[in-house]
């Protein structure tokens, strides 16, 4: 992916806009799960975008120092998104297309991070957030793999649910 081509700003929201979006899908997701263990996984991965939310949310502080943070609800850097949950669509095609979106994201911090080369922290975490993007493809990825082999993934088994 290439980002020479537009602004350090737009390049931060964009990451912003894209954790934000991620962040409320998968606790759309856990919403309709029933399967315990999926559902906790899900709300970990919620959580996980809302903490680099919060980075970028820092990161543009600091980068534009006095200036408002205004997410756009679009932005010009193009960046897939995840498909919803819903009736006639498949769980383990929102898994498969959540797992497209965690590589890009991966993808995208690895490419931002050459924007930081003479700021060597920011470079870093933000090659950290890669990793930890490429970790959240990782773990949707078994949960795709479970989805495909266990037809009735999401249904209610009582002892599946303990705890839940």
């Amino acid at each position: 992916m290439d980002l020479s081509k537009y602004t350090l700003e737009d390049i931060i929201l964009a990451a912003t806009r894209s954790e934000i979006g991620a962040s409320a899908q998968y606790r759309d997701i856990a919403s309709k799960v029933e399967n315990a263990f999926l559902k906790e996984k899900m709300i970990f991965l919620a959580d996980e975008e809302s903490k680099h939310q919060e980075f970028l949310e820092g990161l543009y502080a600091r980068t534009f120092p006095g200036k408002e943070m205004i997410v756009p609800e679009q932005t010009p850097v193009p960046l897939p998104e995840m498909k919803e949950y819903k009736d006639d669509v498949k769980l383990s095609e929102v898994l498969e297309s959540a797992m497209e979106a965690e590589k890009a994201a991966k993808d995208f911090y690895y490419e931002m991070s050459k924007q930081f080369d003479k700021e060597p922290d920011i470079k870093k975490n933000l090659e950290y957030l890669a990793s930890m993007e490429w970790g959240h493809y990782k773990l949707l990825e078994i949960e795709r793999d479970n989805s495909l082999n266990f037809e009735s993934y999401d249904e209610y088994w009582p002892m599946m649910h303990v705890g839940g």
